[in-house]
């Protein structure tokens, strides 16, 4: 994506007053004036949504800052994902990326966000009933449509991309996955080959050297970890079960909070810059998402990118063996 701002992107899935049924507030919308502003003032030019976030709430707000501030759509990359359907009353939720579901899906995105384009449509989860061929179709034709320019996909493997891939004639431009120093499958999977350990790493293998070799944009989702390592003392030490298991448990969360906390004092940042810099050091180029509506955090990720690039070998492996709660096999 060409854009001369922050390699951040600010994340919308907070904006909108929550997933509750009632309609969206005026103080839904001044919230997302203050995350907007807080979001352009550390130089984030990118802005992701999705259709279902607050059930659309979010885009809606989002869409009420750029119809008070019509001159921000220039200045700002949208992307959106469609492709899932929330459960409702006698209906299953689901995931549909049907031909119909992802022209429907988008042409409501913007509506609600009150533009005419999307610089990238995101097909948000597989769908086992969609034939490639069927979403080539939808973004062919909202392409030719000037309302979507670019197609990616969220939390694909590199085969998923390799299959739908064959049916396009343009290239897929971005992957988003969760990505995180707590959630690191995506790294543990390419150095537990042949080991033991790697039995227990989900992340398929092989997908970041296609997206490397095929130049598709890494995105992270969930790259604050929901604030483990940074600003959440009592929810980061009280945890849970299945987050702990395998994964090094309380212990190693206090370990890695503790050095994260060392770090930032050292180098005078803050909590978040370095979980966050610790992403943008891995030579994959990921651009984290910054999912916090908090103006305050979001201001907080402002020097990720000069602490990341600062951040040495030793700082970035020992950051890795605190997360992991044991040494590297």
């Amino acid at each position: 994506m060409d854009d001369a701002g922050s390699r951040l992107i600010f994340g919308s899935m907070g904006l909108g007053g929550g997933w509750g049924s009632g309609p969206l507030e005026a103080a839904d919308v001044a919230a997302a004036h203050t995350a907007v502003e807080a979001a352009l003032d550390i130089g984030i030019r990118v802005f992701d949504h999705a259709d279902i976030y607050a059930h659309g709430k979010a885009e809606a707000a989002f869409g009420r800052v750029l119809a008070e501030r019509p001159e921000l759509r220039e200045a700002l990359q949208l992307q959106s994902k469609c492709g899932i359907r929330l459960p409702v009353p006698g209906l299953v939720g689901q995931y549909d990326s049907s031909r119909e579901a992802i022209v429907a899906g988008t042409e409501e995105s913007l509506r609600r966000l009150h533009t005419d384009h999307l610089d990238t449509l995101l097909i948000h989860r597989p769908d086992p009933l969609a034939p490639a061929e069927e979403i080539a179709e939808a973004f062919s034709r909202l392409r030719l449509a000037g309302k979507v320019r670019r197609l990616g996909v969220s939390n694909m493997s590199g085969e998923q991309m390799r299959w739908l891939q064959a049916a396009l004639d343009e290239p897929l431009a971005v992957n988003q996955l969760e990505m995180s120093l707590y959630r690191r499958d995506w790294l543990e999977s390419g150095v537990l080959v042949n080991h033991p350990e790697g039995a227990a790493v989900g992340f398929p293998h092989g997908t970041l050297e296609y997206c490397a070799a095929h130049a598709v944009e890494l995105q992270a989702w969930g790259s604050l970890a929901r604030g483990r390592y940074s600003g959440r003392p009592a929810e980061r030490a009280a945890g849970t079960a299945d987050e702990a298991d395998g994964d090094g448990g309380a212990a190693a969360d206090r370990a890695t909070a503790a050095l994260v906390s060392e770090l930032a004092r050292d180098k005078g940042c803050t909590q978040e810059a370095v979980v966050l810099g610790w992403l943008l050091r891995h030579p994959a180029r990921i651009r984290p998402v910054v999912g916090t509506s908090n103006p305050e955090r979001i201001r907080a990720c402002g020097q990720a990118e000069e602490i990341g690039a600062a951040m040495t070998r030793q700082e970035w492996y020992a950051l890795w063996v605190a997360a992991r709660g044991r040494p590297l096999p």
